[in-house]
């Protein structure tokens, strides 16, 4: 599949969204549009495709963690790169020292295409760029839809961890936490359900669910709300953390990991949201989806859908409206030469 041309045959295509967005900037009006490089970089979008398979192909599992970047970037000071940064002040954490960041991967991803392009097009394709379209092509290599981003965010130079924890929903978000954060963003109850398919690839360290597994209340007990046989499964793989090893990935050395999707976790489907129906889904959030009449009735039709095509065009309208979030335009914000780099 890989060696066809860029763009996959149209069956496979998400409904393209190509409305440029428009924002004020410093020096009048500019947009985030589809094909902004189509002058300054022509090769980009092929440069970052061609960089993508090779990452994929040397490394699977790093497609689900360059999604989460992006996810993970747009909620956090807007899709502006800022996830990239390292901080230069002794005691103070960047982005990516935040706690939910602390297990991210594919920093070396961005970096090296980021390097290609710089050899190509010197200071024109910006980091969040990057990221918007690393995400997508995740997706694609993950067999999931092609969709076309719009591009022209420019980077920021501002990272702070506290950040993190004040705008991303942790994993044992209940619905009326999850719909909070997200609607601070701009989008709404049909978007979480969508989003929330992200999930269809991954896995997690034990952490974030042996909450839910061994004291969901505070009286050791486990949240009634999961599939008891998957609950089971869940305990055999995740025990209760001993005294002294409650760090962010639960289970000590956090070398278990558990798919967010059983069976189908490097495959982008439909299949996490049947799995969502039937068990409650891994994380307290993706249970949550359940609670809500929008996003359980979201849940029920992709779960029973024949085919994925709807759904796929769903995912790309999301993806593109949270690639809007926030966004740096125009004169704001800069063009970087590396990604991570060190800023005060």
């Amino acid at each position: 599949m890989w060696s066809e041309r860029r763009r996959p045959p149209l069956l496979l295509v998400a409904a393209a969204v190509v409305v440029a967005v428009t924002a004020l900037a410093s020096s009048g009006e500019a947009a985030l549009q589809v094909g902004f490089y189509r002058d300054t970089c022509p090769l980009a979008e092929d440069v970052v495709l061609e960089e993508m398979k090779l990452i994929v192909m040397e490394d699977a599992t790093v497609a689900p963690s360059l999604l989460r970047m992006h996810y993970h970037d747009c909620f956090v000071q807007g899709c502006d790169g800022s996830i990239m940064l390292r901080s230069r002040k002794k005691g103070k954490k960047a982005e990516r020292d935040a706690l939910p960041n602390r297990s991210m991967r594919g920093f070396d991803a961005i970096e090296r295409i980021k390097a290609r392009l710089e050899a190509l097009c010197p200071l024109t394709v910006s980091c969040a760029d990057i990221i918007a379209m690393a995400a997508r092509d995740a997706v694609y290599l993950s067999h999931g839809p092609w969709y076309d981003v719009e591009t022209g965010r420019r980077d920021g130079n501002v990272t702070v961890a506290e950040y993190v924890d004040n705008d991303l929903p942790p994993p044992d978000s209940n619905i009326v936490d999850v719909k909070t954060f997200f609607s601070v963003k701009s989008l709404n109850s049909k978007d979480i359900a969508v989003l929330f398919g992200c999930h269809s690839i991954g896995t997690s360290h034990c952490g974030p669910i042996q909450k839910r597994l061994y004291n969901f209340t505070g009286n050791m007990d486990q949240d009634p709300s999961l599939k008891p046989s998957y609950a089971a499964e869940l305990r055999k793989l995740c025990p209760p953390p001993r005294p002294g090893e409650e760090n962010e990935d639960g289970d000590g050395e956090g070398k278990t990991k558990v798919p967010l999707d059983p069976g189908s976790n490097y495959t982008f489907d439909l299949s996490y949201y049947r799995h969502v129906l039937a068990t409650g889904g891994l994380f307290q959030s993706d249970g949550s989806l359940l609670d809500d009449p929008v996003t359980r009735g979201y849940v029920e039709k992709v779960a029973n859908a024949s085919s994925p095509d709807e759904y796929y065009a769903d995912f790309a309208a999301a993806m593109v409206k949270m690639g809007r979030t926030d966004v740096l335009l125009g004169d704001l914000g800069e063009i970087r030469p590396t990604c991570g780099i060190f800023v005060d």
